[in-house]
């Protein structure tokens, strides 16, 4: 008998490939089959399992892996046009035989015609010449192969053509229809990726990251704290959580999870990879995964012997509870070529989202979208802040994502006392003298709103003292880590003082507690997060201020932060000058400040709302994933290496693009890109340029190298040894010769 082959490394063939489908589908099905209890999901998804590739028995892609696997390809076929297998495969449907609705066979064709969404339209005649020509005399050889009833004869049905046409899309009046297609299809996604990549679906289903969490805090001595106690009553529930920071969140988020599949998502990768690392190594939570768009470097830089099959497993979505940023797995309102495959693993688990309050209003329309996406298809989600917008909750409660009878809300603040704050209506170059005198006694750290300021702000401190350092955002990747690791280091050792200048980076990133902090004036939310980084971990011990607000000539207002919000901020704080501030009142300030009613007229909330109502317009299947993940990100920015790095370690381009194997060229790629720095076009101000270098692929041509990286023609200070540098200087060098 005439073997069909469906993949070529490692060679396999299509009853192999499909019985690995029929594995993972029932894997699926017994660890969360209880979450989506419609059977006929689970019977359809069947059928589409065992038809999806059909379609590969098309002569054409049967000689193409032929040919790659060095196998004689010995049947004849006159087609010559080689078609995705996609498209072919549902005219092997025994659609006479299956006892289907009218709806239900939309979904079971399309299900399978855009289990790869590709850019290759469908076309009539194409499909005619392809059965005409070859399919129709593969339907035994297909029954045969695949042990499944096909057509006695495979002809080119006008009603499948159709019902192929017209793509089944978001329909409010046929939620439910919408919701079963977008199971069945994104189910069979999950499946054939994992099928294909030889990985489990899902891993650690057994286990339970609540009970690790109550198991960690009791090792270590500590209760189960009130806001800890909360989160783990509200297993099942969406919950709202407003927590001060230091309360134990964390925890709180892992108790409310409890034994279901998570993805647990934070705005910053530097928190991410500091909570994976806590939860993976001091809780011992193996099947935790991590995910984002460095992680594999992260991974690798770690050490751990088998972080391949993590990252594997993360970007699989397998792990039980996976660590991330929105852009890898909430872009599913935007409704890209293949969308379905997130939004369907939303039907069986919980999402965390931390820190909502730090992204910009555009990026929160759409994770409102999400979680109003998420309840639909029968998700959960735990929002978990320190302090949080009324405008979110005013918005989640308009649109019927969150209702009494089905959501908690609750905040735990307590009494302590941290910060005592002075604000002045003076530019803070006025105390550069006494921000440098403090700096010999203590640990100060100076937060401005733009790297421009950092680097001014830096410079004038170097003339007055040598005990400062600067960490901000323009550094290249692996300089950045190392001050990252250098600020961390210096928090630790409560006898070293000296003074840290950065941006907001540190906001929520880095868990640092510094004894004063001098910082340009910005929102509240923004400025509470800053105040977390003093006096963290202790509380006031003195009567004169610790938080010193400078209003004037600040950078960044404006254009980083509305200037009508920053006016409210500065009136809202001055009542509190020379006066000690309580967490409660952070909270409180922030919840009225806003307010749709306060925030009218603002830059914010017409950006806020324009981004609602652009997402709820969004028409399906006409982003790529990638255009997708762009927008969630800055879609601006583009990876760059500076013009002094790039030659000094040219030789490694030079070395890629020689390098044939898999493994090494993927271990240079990561070196290189540690050389490099995320930078806004804006910011480059035109002064990149591509790299001219090449290589020859396996079929001969040649092929841009790295054509996602540019050439950054800025200077580049840093010193390795000495942890000092400004890093990118954003204003272009001037030519010697004029």
């Amino acid at each position: 008998m005439c073997i069909i082959y469906a993949k070529s490394n490692p060679v396999e063939s299509l009853k192999e490939h499909t019985d690995e489908l029929l594995r993972q589908y029932e894997k699926l099905r017994n660890a969360y089959g209880i979450y989506i209890q419609n059977e006929r999901v689970w019977e359809l998804l069947k059928i589409a399992i065992h038809y999806h590739d059909a379609g590969k028995v098309y002569g054409p892609f049967q000689q193409r892996i032929s040919d790659v696997i060095g196998i004689p390809y010995k049947a004849k076929t006159e087609a010559q046009k080689y078609l995705p297998h996609n498209y072919l495969s549902p005219f092997f449907l025994p659609l006479e035989k299956l006892s289907l609705t009218r709806f239900e066979r939309k979904v079971l064709i399309q299900a399978i015609a855009y289990h790869h969404e590709r850019d290759h339209e469908l076309n009539f005649e194409e499909l005619r010449e392809a059965i005409e020509l070859d399919l129709v005399k593969k339907q035994d050889l297909v029954r045969s192969h695949l042990e499944i009833p096909v057509p006695d004869q495979i002809k080119l049905s006008n009603r499948v053509f159709r019902e192929m046409e017209k793509r089944i899309v978001y329909d409010e009046e046929k939620i439910d229809e919408y919701l079963f297609y977008v199971l069945v299809k994104g189910l069979l996604h999950r499946i054939d990726h994992a099928a294909s990549g030889h990985i489990d679906i899902e891993v650690g289903i057994e286990e339970n990251i609540g009970e690790r969490a109550v198991q960690f805090l009791l090792e270590k001595g500590s209760s189960l704290r009130d806001v800890q106690l909360f989160a783990k009553e509200q297993q099942g529930k969406n919950a709202i959580i407003v927590a001060q920071t230091g309360m134990g969140k964390t925890e709180a988020a892992l108790l409310w999870i409890g034994n279901q599949k998570a993805f647990f998502t934070l705005p910053l990768r530097v928190s991410i990879n500091a909570l994976f690392d806590r939860v993976f190594e001091q809780m011992g939570f193996e099947q935790a995964g991590l995910l984002h768009s460095t992680s594999s470097n992260y991974l690798d830089e770690t050490g751990k012997e088998n972080w391949e099959v993590i990252y594997d497993q993360s970007k699989n979505f397998a792990s039980k509870l996976l660590f991330t940023t929105i852009d890898q797995i909430l872009k599913f309102p935007f409704k890209y070529r293949g969308y379905e495959k997130l939004y369907a693993t939303m039907a069986y688990s919980v999402v965390v989202i931390d820190e909502i309050q730090a992204y910009e209003p555009k990026i929160v329309a759409v994770l409102i979208k999400a979680l109003e996406m998420i309840k639909q298809i029968g998700g959960r989600f735990l929002i978990m802040t320190a302090t949080l917008p009324t405008l979110y909750v005013e918005a989640l409660e308009s649109r019927g994502v969150i209702k009494k009878e089905d959501y908690v809300f609750q905040t735990f603040v307590n009494d302590d006392i941290r910060h005592r704050i002075a604000i002045y209506d003076q530019p803070m170059s006025d105390y550069y003298e006494r921000i440098a005198e403090s700096g010999k006694k203590k640990k100060v750290l100076v937060i401005v709103n733009t790297v421009k300021q950092a680097v001014e702000v830096y410079s004038k401190l170097c003339k007055l003292t040598d005990q400062v350092s600067l960490l901000h955002s323009m550094f290249i990747q692996e300089d950045r880590s190392i001050l990252e690791e250098a600020i961390k280091a210096f928090d630790k050792d409560r006898n070293q003082s000296g003074i840290w200048v950065t941006t907001q980076l540190v906001e929520a990133s880095i868990d640092i507690d510094f004894d004063e902090l001098y910082t340009e004036v910005a929102t509240l939310d923004s400025l509470f997060q800053r105040f977390g980084r003093c006096y963290r971990r202790r509380l006031l011990d003195h009567d004169n201020p610790n938080i010193f607000i400078f209003t004037k000539d600040a950078s960044g207002i404006g254009y980083i932060y509305d200037q009508e919000i920053v006016l409210k901020s500065i009136e809202a704080l001055s009542l509190f000058h020379e006066k000690v501030i309580k967490e409660k009142e952070k909270v409180e300030l922030v919840a009225n400040l806003y307010k749709r009613e306060s925030l009218k007229n603002t830059k914010f909330l017409k950006e806020f709302d324009h981004a609602m109502r652009a997402i709820d317009s969004i028409t399906d299947h006409e982003l790529t994933n990638k255009e997708a993940q762009n927008i969630l990100r800055d879609i601006q920015a583009v990876l760059a290496i500076p013009r002094k790095i790039f030659d000094e370690y040219e030789y490694l381009f030079d070395q890629l693009a020689q390098c044939e194997d898999r493994y090494e060229r993927m271990k240079l790629r990561k070196e290189i890109e540690r050389k490099t720095v995320s930078i806004t076009k804006a910011r480059a101000r035109g002064n990149t340029s591509p790299i001219l270098k090449t290589y020859r692929s396996s079929n001969g041509k040649e092929y841009p190298l790295l054509p996602y990286i540019e050439i950054l023609d800025l200077d580049y200070d840093f010193d390795k040894k000495t942890k000092k540098g400004t890093g990118v200087s954003l204003t272009p060098s001037l030519s010697p010769f004029v």
